[in-house]
């Protein structure tokens, strides 16, 4: 298939990357990325110890007085060169995130890259911007003022559906604030943050800010996330992991910010317009194969226009071309592994028992019989209650239901214990001003469905977490504000003693 990149000698000194260089894991245990496209082995690479993870602490935490101690113009300088260096190496990066996820190479070139590049360079400017609360004398007596200041050693864990992106997500924020980070990144798709994380030392960023250590969730990820020296912990991953990661910062203490799952509305009003809505429905439900926390997958549509959309939507899907990741053709790739992939279909596999399956369903077989593909896929006749409405497939899978009234619409689209991302659409502004309040969501799009920018926060509620990525929003979660008090007066015995001793 395709033209693929050859990654094993790149990484042959290991996949864990501590102190500024790559190193093998110690824990005795092999691990292979796998290309989802064609289930080949890709590289295999040792698994990294709770020793590896105390290495990689270790050297973040001597790190941080420096790291700290540098002036915000310092720090934006070493992140505008980052940007820089992520800038010149983009084919390279593209061509592996295809390769370790089976994502087609015009999406990596064209968003996953480009939006880390942008993503790098917004958080250089924003660096020298750690603003508080101006300086004045809210006492009368006294001069106020608040500082941020950076907290100490993160430990984050970010998710397979876009490895790239997360660990920009996770480290720049950290750094820019001034921390230093240890990033476990899932060991199916670590190729990415090592380029990253050299990257960011190749630019001049001092050893030990970016750290990153490629194990196993249940181990390595446990053990980082209780370390003592890990003041803070972000995780992007599912709601049942995030209960679990949870638990173990709330023992020891730590700040925690949680970016969770998704069940994304889609709700269409009836002076809609319906192609806008159809294509934005099909791109926004097979964005990276569905496997996006934000993608639709719920489409409430006001009965006047159901039939028509559901037949849209259908005939839209049908001409996606899935196909190798690499070939400039391909608009679907496959999903990130056959175990996931076989989760996905057994979700549709039981909606057969309660709902219709207008197009897609299928595992297909010729050219793609080898890889992780699944076609793209309409169910309509759902119960609201039932699984592919309540549960988060993470596949090319869109719900479609009709609704009467928009106080029906509403609630459908909050009845789900998700809170990530939403779209409403409609030509009436009074009423796409009323979805973007009453629908419980981190992000309500209106009139378009999936566009992200690197000047605004990413972040969910209920179950989909707490916390924002992104934006200097994301610097209220990597910082700690401090409140400053000076006497102005310069007495000894002041008023207000006398209410512990002696007299006014």
């Amino acid at each position: 298939m395709g033209n693929r990149f050859q990654v094993t000698g790149r990484f042959a000194d290991g996949a864990q990357y501590i102190g500024g260089r790559l190193r093998a894991g110690t824990s005795g245990q092999r691990h292979s990325v796998v290309d989802p496209a064609t289930g080949e082995s890709v590289h295999t690479y040792e698994l990294a110890s709770t020793a590896d993870v105390d290495a990689a602490v270790a050297a973040a935490k001597a790190a941080f007085p420096g790291w700290s101690g540098a002036t915000p113009g310092e720090r934006s300088d070493a992140l505008h060169r980052f940007a820089a260096v992520l800038a010149e190496r983009a084919d390279d990066i593209a061509r592996v995130e295809s390769l370790q996820c089976g994502k087609p190479l015009k999406l990596t070139t064209e968003f996953d890259v480009p939006g880390t590049v942008d993503n790098t360079a917004f958080f250089a400017g924003a660096a020298r911007h750690l603003q508080g609360q101006s300086a004045a004398e809210y006492s009368g007596d006294h001069t106020s003022y608040v500082r941020r200041e950076a907290i100490g050693v993160i430990g984050s864990i970010a998710p397979w559906n876009y490895p790239l992106q997360m660990a920009a997500w996770k480290i720049l924020p950290a750094i820019a604030a001034g921390n230093t980070i240890v990033l476990k990144p899932a060991e199916l798709t670590p190729l990415t943050s090592l380029m990253f994380a050299q990257a960011a030392t190749d630019a001049g960023i001092p050893d030990g800010v970016v750290n990153v250590v490629s194990g196993a969730g249940r181990t390595v990820g446990e053990h980082l996330v209780g370390h003592p020296d890990v003041v803070m912990t972000s995780f992007t991953g599912s709601t049942p992991v995030g209960k679990r990661v949870a638990e173990i910062a709330t023992a020891t203490v730590k700040r925690l910010h949680l970016e969770l799952g998704g069940k994304a509305p889609f709700v269409v009003f009836d002076d809609a317009d319906l192609e806008a809505a159809a294509h934005g429905a099909v791109a926004a439900s097979l964005i990276n194969s569905g496997q996006d926390c934000t993608a639709a997958t719920r489409a409430y549509v006001q009965r006047p226009l159901f039939d028509a959309f559901v037949a849209r939507v259908a005939e839209l899907m049908e001409t996606v071309r899935l196909g190798d990741p690499f070939d400039p053709a391909t608009d679907l790739g496959p999903l990130v592994s056959h175990r996931h992939r076989d989760a996905v279909a057994g979700f549709v596999e039981r909606a057969r028992g309660y709902a219709t399956v207008v197009t897609g369903g299928e595992i297909p077989d010729g050219d793609l019989k080898d890889g992780a593909y699944y076609r793209p896929t309409l169910i309509t006749g759902a119960p609201q209650d039932s699984e592919v409405v309540q549960s988060e497939i993470f596949g090319p899978v869109l719900v479609a239901l009709p609704f009467d009234s928009d106080d029906e619409g509403i609630r459908l689209a909050n009845d789900t214990p998700y809170g990530l991302a939403a779209s409403a659409w409609s030509r009436d502004v009074y009423r796409a001003h009323r979805a973007t309040r009453e629908i419980k969501a981190g992000c309500v799009w209106v009139n378009d469905h999936i566009p992200i920018i690197s000047e605004m926060p990413h972040g969910g509620s209920k179950a989909s977490g707490y916390g924002k990525d992104m934006s200097v929003y994301s610097f209220e979660e990597y910082t700690q504000v401090k409140h400053v008090m000076f006497d102005n007066t310069a007495v000894a015995a002041k008023d207000w003693h006398r209410t512990i001793f002696g007299d006014r």
